[in-house]
């Protein structure tokens, strides 16, 4: 097949062209750079049936060239990452939705099999943890520019599940969960690469908030799996799948458990949030997904432990600061 992946030079996207090719598709890969990395798509780079687009997905007329000419969608461009959210809600709203918007018509024309991928943030304040994919949503005040980013995606949720309704489109939604391994960065705010980097230099691992908050983190490599067994599943069309993992641990206990791995003379210190964002913050106690669903729908399985991406993740880490000492 010849498949198109949106967002293909971010984190996800280039471990799922890779994965992608080594399945033999020809892929084609689109990204405007903003938060993803030509290094990245170092390895696909070298293989005949890649190719790249630099351009943003709200370009309706790229988008229709590129979803004409191939088989499947997976759209994973997206603003992401809560540093990016919190500092620029604009840029996050307009690309999150209207992204989506042109992804879903120009795929609707041509009758496309697409993957829309969402995220675990749309189910916001909820406590009913674990989440199941049909429980109610809680989102959080509007002053709090975090929340726009869960909603922008909820958005996202509910035009792709419009499309498969109103015109029969082949749509899939899956909302992903803390999707972690090497070549995600810190920049925008994720946990793990921030602390893993810090441990490696001494330096004090900054703890948001109280760190009693609980998560539950998913290695890239099972996520990808998951992915790419629903664009598969003739049934999975019109519903919505939690792709994650299910091992829940404390923010201040994955900064402890990176120190001891990394042998790091870091400390931990604690900010608040609004120290750290500079703005208030509104956040979630726990974030765990009911797994039910996608396992049923494809036998899907989160197989790596926290401590094997812990480790994949400090390696990927030591060896890029060594190669750029």
């Amino acid at each position: 097949m010849k498949i198109l992946v949106t967002g293909g030079a971010g984190f996800i996207g280039s471990h799922l062209v890779e994965r992608l090719l080594n399945a033999q598709h020809e892929v084609v890969a689109v990204d405007d750079l903003s938060t993803g990395s030509m290094e990245n798509l170092t390895v696909a780079g070298k293989n005949p049936r890649f190719s790249f687009v630099y351009d943003n997905v709200r370009n309706a007329e790229t988008m229709h060239i590129l979803i004409e000419q191939c088989d499947a969608v997976f759209h994973l461009a997206a603003a992401v990452g809560v540093q990016l959210i919190v500092d620029r809600p604009v840029h996050t709203i307009e690309t999150n939705i209207h992204g989506t918007e042109v992804v879903l018509a120009v795929a609707n024309k041509f009758r496309k099999k697409v993957l829309i991928a969402s995220t675990s943030e749309v189910y916001g304040k909820s406590e009913a943890v674990p989440f199941h994919e049909d429980d109610d949503t809680v989102s959080g005040s509007t002053r709090f520019s975090r929340w726009s980013y869960a909603c922008s995606k909820a958005i996202d949720e509910f035009l792709a599940l419009a499309y498969h309704d109103q015109f029969g489109l082949p749509v899939i939604v899956a909302r992903l969960f803390n999707t972690v391994g090497p070549r995600q960065t810190g920049q925008y705010g994720m946990v793990i690469p921030r602390f893993v980097e810090r441990a490696l230099k001494n330096e004090p691992l900054l703890i948001y908030g109280t760190g009693s908050q609980k998560r539950c983190f998913a290695s890239v490599d099972d996520v990808i799996g998951g992915l790419i067994s629903l664009m598969d599943c003739p049934t999975a069309p019109g519903r919505v799948y939690n792709v994650g993992g299910t091992e829940e641990i404390t923010i201040e206990a994955l900064a402890e458990k990176i120190i001891r791995m990394t042998r790091s003379s870091s400390t931990l210190q604690h900010l608040s949030y609004e120290e750290a964002y500079g703005r208030p913050f509104d956040d979630m106690a726990r974030r765990m997904p009911c797994l039910d669903r996608i396992r049923e729908t494809v036998g899907y399985e989160p197989r790596t432990t926290l401590d094997e991406i812990l480790q994949a993740v400090i390696d990927h880490t030591r060896k890029k600061m060594e190669a750029s000492a």
